[in-house]
């Protein structure tokens, strides 16, 4: 008798009920049968699907089948085969449910901690340009300076929300070149800050070119974080 038998064919226990043995025959056929059009019908396959239902759907068959099975594979044997099929059975579920934990700390993650530092680091950078532009009207001009330091307060609100909510979590595993560009980004927000206070007090343009290079270097970060955010949805 070949290694396989009729209930390997149907993917069943040799325990199994009439009413399991009958259920796995129906989905079985149902997916290999040739008039089925699916794409796993399989002629050959079904042929042993129906040959194995023969026997096992027949009471009088089944048993006379289960003897041959117990001449041919002493009890140790089958024991054997059962337990390597449960141990089996378990390191696949443990593996799926552990690649589920994967995934679901990955999801909470991203919302919880990428998308509002995403967002802090955006409300940051994003009026930059326009501030730049109203200061250089008369970058002596008080109205001016105190506008721009009042937008500077803001990122240093923003900032340190950015800084907490990073700190929430855990980074999992799989997003450590996405954390790792944002912690450098947000210190590099942090020193640009600094500098560009620094020229509201002492209007010394080489603090205002250097908190402006500071924030590019920062963007670059953020979208070396978000390209990493792409690659793992693929």
């Amino acid at each position: 008798m070949s290694d396989s038998n009729h209930y390997h064919t149907l993917d069943v226990s040799p325990k199994a009920t009439p009413s399991e043995i009958k259920q796995a025959y129906r989905r079985l056929a149902k997916r290999f049968h040739p008039d089925s059009k699916s794409e796993t019908a399989d002629p050959e396959k079904i042929i042993q699907v129906n040959a194995a239902y023969e026997v096992l759907g027949d009471p009088m068959r089944r048993r006379s089948y289960d003897q041959q099975l117990q001449y041919f594979y002493p009890q140790t044997e089958f024991q054997n085969r059962q337990q390597r099929t449960a141990k089996a059975q378990q390191h696949y579920q443990r593996h799926r449910q552990r690649a589920r934990n994967a995934d679901a700390q990955l999801n909470e993650w991203l919302h919880e901690v990428y998308e509002p530092v995403n967002r802090l680091i955006s409300r940051i950078l994003n009026p930059l340009d326009a501030q730049l532009d109203d200061l250089s009207a008369d970058p002596f001009d008080d109205e001016l300076i105190a506008e721009f330091q009042a937008y500077l307060e803001e990122c240093r609100h923003y900032l340190n929300q950015a800084q907490l909510t990073f700190r929430s979590q855990p980074n999992p595993p799989t997003v450590a070149g996405v954390a790792a560009s944002l912690y450098y980004c947000l210190n590099q927000l942090g020193d640009g800050i600094e500098d560009l206070s620094l020229f509201t007090l002492n209007y010394d343009d080489y603090y205002l070119h250097t908190g402006q290079e500071l924030f590019r270097i920062a963007t670059s970060l953020r979208y070396e974080a978000k390209d990493a955010v792409k690659d793992l949805a693929y």
